[in-house]
Order: C-alpha cells, then sequence, then structure tokens
C-alpha cells in the first residue's frame, strides 16, 4: 500500500475475498430483505423484456397485407398496463433497499465511531484528525452508495445480460453466436479497465484523505498563520496537495473516456452485423422484419447495461477501497482495555498510591523512573518540576490514558488496572489548561447534554464555582450560544465553564493540570475562590506554576527528569 501521511501505521492491503467476506457481517442480518430485492428485480427486468415482445408484433403486423389495427390498439393498452406494473414493481424495490441499506450504514457508522472511541489517547496521538473524520465520513458514504445503489444495480444489469441473451437465442440463435467476440471483448476490457481503476481510485482516495486533514489542521490555525505572515507558504502547499487531488481525479476520467467509447464503438458494430447478416439473403436465417427489428431492441438492452457494468466498476473500486481503510481501522485494537477481572466501583475514599512506578512514550526514553509516592483521601497534592519532568505524565496515567511499563498504581489500595475504565474515569474529574467547548449553549457544555441534570442544579454548580458572576452577564444566561471551541468567551470564562462541568458531575478525585495558567487576575482571584471550595469535594492534585494555587497543599512533589527529587508542604520545602 502506498505510503502517505493519510495513512494509519498499522494499514495493510486486503485482499478482494477478505473485504467481501467481511462486508457479509453486515448483509446477513437484512439477507431476507436482500432476497425480496433481487426477486422483485427479476420481475423487474422480465417485465422490461416484455417490450421486445411487443415490438416484434406490432412490427410483423404493420409488414402483414392486412394490418390489424385493433390488435395493435390490444397489444399497446396491454403494454402500457404491464409498464404501469413494473413501475410498481421498481418503486417497491427501489424502498426495500434504500431502507436496507441505510441500516447497514447506519450500524456500520455507529461501529466505526465507537471503535474510535475505544482507542487510547496514545493511539490518537498518532492519528490524523482528518484521516478519521475521512475514514467516519467520506468512507461511509461510499459504502452506502454499494449498498444502496451500485450493488442493486450491478445484480440488475447482470440479470439482464443473461435474461435479454436468452431472449436473443430465442429469436435467432445464429445471431446470437456473433454476438459472443462481442461480449467476450467488453468483459475483458471492463476487467482490465477495473484493475487500472482500482490503482487510480487509492490514489483519489489517499489525496483527498490527505487534503482534508491538511485543511483540517490548517483552519484550526489559522491565527497563527497570520499572526507569523504564513498565507503564501500555505497557499502553496495547499496548491500541491490540490493539483495531486486534480491529477488523481483526472486518472478517472482518463480511465472512463477511453473505456466508454470503445464499448461504444463495438456497440455499433455488433448492430451493423445483426442488420447485415439478418437481411443477408447469403445466410438465409428466415428472420421477419419483427424479428430483426426485436433482436435490434435486444441489442440496445444488452450493451447498456454492459456499458453501465464496466461504469459500475468505477463505484465498486471506491467502494472497496472505502472498505479497505475502514476494516483497517477497525483492526486498530485499542490498547487500553478492561481486564477480565475488572470491576464496577461506585465509591471511593481518594487514596492514591504510585509504587515504583516506570514509564515511556516510546521504547525505553522513560519519563518517569521508578516514582514512588502516597496521597491521602481528601488530601491536595502539588507537582511541580521543570517542563518534561512528568507531571502531567502522572496526571493522565492515573485515568489511565497510557498504560506504565513497570509498577503499580493504585486507587484505595486496588490496582487501577483492576478497575473497569468507565468507572474509573466517572470518579475523576480533569480540569486542563486547554479547555474544549462544544457548539451549543453554555448548559449544554456544563451538562455534556446529559438530560439527568436540571436547571436547578446547573445554576447551584455555577454559583458553587463563581461561574455565575459572567453567565448572568449574558444575554440568554445558561441558553447563551458558545461557537466552535468557545472562541467567543474569555480563557477565564472557560475555565470556569470547565470547574462547573467537572464539579457537576460529582467526582470524587479531581485534577487540574495548569488550569489556572493564561488567565487574567480579575479571573484568577475567582478561579481561586472556586478551587478553595473545590478542595472540600475530595483528593485533589494539581499542576501549576502560580505559588497561589500550591503553597496551601497539603504535599508538594518536586520532579526532575521523571524522578521525585523533594517532597513536603510548603513551608518544609522553604526551610529546605
Amino acid at each position: 500500500m502506498e505510503k502517505d501521511e493519510m495513512l494509519l501505521t498499522t494499514d495493510r492491503k486486503l485482499s478482494g475475498v477478505e473485504i467481501l467476506r467481511r462486508n457479509v457481517k453486515y448483509v446477513k442480518p437484512e439477507i431476507a430483505n436482500f432476497i425480496l430485492t433481487m426477486f422483485l428485480m427479476i420481475v423487474n427486468v422480465c417485465l422490461d423484456l416484455a417490450f421486445t415482445y411487443f415490438i416484434t408484433s406490432i412490427t410483423d403486423n404493420l409488414q402483414s397485407d392486412s394490418i390489424n389495427i385493433n390488435y395493435i390498439i390490444i397489444l399497446v393498452v396491454i403494454y402500457f398496463g404491464i409498464n404501469i406494473i413494473n413501475q410498481a414493481v421498481l418503486y417497491l424495490e427501489s424502498m426495500v433497499l434504500q431502507k436496507t441499506g441505510q441500516r447497514i450504514i447506519y450500524n456500520m457508522r455507529m461501529e466505526v465511531f465507537n471503535h474510535i472511541e475505544s482507542m487510547s489517547q496514545n493511539q490518537f496521538d498518532t492519528m490524523p484528525v482528518g484521516s478519521l473524520v475521512t475514514r467516519v465520513a467520506s468512507y461511509t458514504a461510499a459504502m452506502s452508495d454499494l449498498f444502496t445503489n451500485t450493488l442493486v444495480n450491478v445484480l440488475r444489469n447482470i440479470f439482464t445480460i443473461i435474461g435479454v441473451y436468452i431472449y436473443m437465442i430465442v429469436i435467432s440463435p445464429f445471431l446470437s453466436l456473433l454476438m459472443v467476440p462481442f461480449i467476450i471483448v467488453v468483459f475483458v476490457v471492463s476487467f482490465y479497465f477495473g484493475k487500472i481503476n482500482k490503482r487510480i481510485f487509492r490514489n483519489e482516495r489517499k489525496y483527498i484523505s490527505d487534503l482534508n486533514t491538511f485543511l483540517n489542521e490548517n483552519l484550526s490555525g489559522m491565527k497563527l498563520t497570520q499572526i507569523f505572515n504564513q498565507q503564501e507558504r500555505k497557499k502553496q502547499e495547499f496548491r500541491k496537495k490540490n493539483e495531486d487531488l486534480r491529477k488523481a481525479r483526472m486518472g478517472v476520467t482518463i480511465a472512463v473516456a477511453i473505456c466508454r467509447p470503445f464499448i461504444n464503438f463495438l456497440y455499433y458494430a455488433a448492430i451493423a452485423v445483426v442488420f447485415a447478416v439478418g437481411i443477408s439473403p447469403d445466410f438465409n436465417l428466415g428472420l421477419t422484419s419483427g424479428a430483426i427489428v426485436g433482436f435490434y431492441t435486444l441489442l440496445s438492452r444488452f450493451y447498456n447495461p454492459l456499458q453501465n457494468l464496466a461504469d459500475q466498476l468505477n463505484n465498486i473500486q471506491k467502494s472497496l477501497t472505502a472498505s479497505e481503510r475502514l476494516f483497517n481501522l477497525l483492526d486498530v485494537a485499542p490498547e487500553i482495555r478492561d481486564s477480565e477481572d475488572a470491576v464496577e466501583i461506585d465509591h471511593i475514599e481518594g487514596k492514591i498510591e504510585f509504587r515504583n512506578v516506570w514509564f515511556a512514550y516510546n521504547d525505553d526514553n522513560w519519563i518517569l523512573k521508578d516514582v514512588s509516592f502516597v496521597i491521602n483521601p481528601k488530601e491536595t497534592c502539588a507537582f511541580v518540576g521543570a517542563t518534561g519532568a512528568g507531571k502531567t505524565t502522572i496526571l493522565g496515567l492515573i485515568v489511565r490514558n497510557y498504560e506504565i511499563q513497570k509498577g503499580q498504581i493504585l486507587i484505595d489500595d486496588i490496582d487501577i488496572t483492576k478497575i473497569k475504565l468507565h468507572s474509573l474515569r466517572k470518579l475523576i474529574g480533569q480540569m486542563l489548561q486547554d479547555v474544549f467547548l462544544f457548539s451549543g449553549s453554555i448548559k449544554s457544555n456544563i451538562t455534556l447534554r446529559d438530560d439527568r441534570f436540571t436547571e436547578e442544579e446547573v445554576l447551584d454548580v455555577c454559583k458553587y464555582v463563581n461561574a455565575d458572576k459572567f453567565i448572568d452577564k449574558q444575554q440568554k444566561g445558561l441558553n447563551q450560544e458558545v461557537i466552535e471551541r468557545g472562541e467567543n468567551f474569555s480563557q477565564g470564562e472557560r475555565q470556569l465553564l470547565s470547574f462547573a462541568r467537572t464539579v457537576l458531575h460529582k467526582p470524587q478525585i479531581l485534577i487540574l493540570d495548569e488550569a489556572t495558567a493564561n488567565i487574567d487576575t480579575e479571573t484568577e482571584v475567582l478561579i481561586q475562590e472556586s478551587l478553595d471550595k473545590i478542595k472540600n469535594i475530595g483528593t485533589m492534585l494539581v499542576v501549576a506554576h502560580r505559588l497561589s494555587t500550591i503553597q496551601h497543599a497539603d504535599q508538594i512533589i518536586v520532579l526532575q527528569h521523571g524522578r521525585i527529587i523533594e517532597r513536603g508542604n510548603h513551608q518544609e520545602l522553604l526551610k529546605n
């Protein structure tokens, strides 16, 4: 598989057989509906072929010495009635197929999203967001087209080709035999272009995914681009990626432009052969005018499906490439999972213990080296040290964003690997320096759209953490709109909302990672008052550089190069 920045490190090439086998898993629950669809499709094809019979009969009647107008009218009326029935069958077939296909894609999309949610933070660090977005959105859309459009049209065209050819044999076995070389050439050409298209479409998908990642990253960082006057350089980078995608799509266009005219040429050549042989006295096939016209109409109904089949091979290649990417993502096993003997915990006292913990993000580049400490219930512990000392890493390990290589981490003397992830994280509240707010309202960002919380509870918690001071100034109060990432609020206001969000969910351990950094003096006073209240909730772990935040901590742990070099309260450390 091609090497590019949009591929995951675990991506591998899957065989067509494996891709089809794995797709069958999604089709199985809907197999009855697919069988019904195929039955309706066969009925539709048979009714559609009735047109040839009526054309043949009418043409022969018009060529006879005594034209029977009443007979022709009866045939037209019957054909009109059949056509109405045919359209009703087509409508029913379409409705069954669309509902079935959308259910399959809904389940597939949910499975992919749930799988992404189950992956660890360490895995997200190595996965481009644009690639994940493309796989969940664009690739499932390609799969939707497979189940609701391409697959059924491929089957319809196959049934049509078979039905038409049988009818052609009934009219003239000799002319039907003459069509075999044309059919073979069409299938060989289709197969050859299918292999070319597979490579072309894989490149196209790669460049689309690459472009999505570039846009996601650069639109989010547009402020920085403008501050450092990097617009021209970014424009050139975008032009390169845009050009790559244009060339890939031109490859698709060229392949289709060559394949389609060639099949048209074969179609017109076949028509010429039919008329030349059918009316030639040398062959003396004994065909009536109606039979020759009927054979001609069958020929048009034969080559159109063949041409459509060649076009649909393109869509199948798109779907196979999309399937490959989706299945590669689903094959990425979550690095952090519940052990078989993991238990649910509803309440903890809040004791935290590290026993000889060693941790590295990669290889043997140890971030923490033999770290041991104990934090008693309801205590406040602050971690200080230079950048890269391991402070934030300790907080991330407690909630199992990452797994340690050596040692043990215990909460209330229970190894955290023996506690179910959902249960563990439910008991721990985190307030980070970079507060993320979703599009919506202030209330929805505090409750995280959890309907269990009443408006009174939300107002109470806002007052508790002093967030009500700025919420009351908003025109719509709790219903004030929050734009993407909360850009219509200051850093301090976003932080107060983060405090309210955390307290509302009633954690028994609180984590503050530089939560008081980058805020103004006025907001700092409000946040400090909030911190004094929050300390009463449970055990608190703090990473901060502001003296006001850490000086009242029960113990302060000083880290350097991944080791603890000092510990004690503020006064004890000052004496040292």
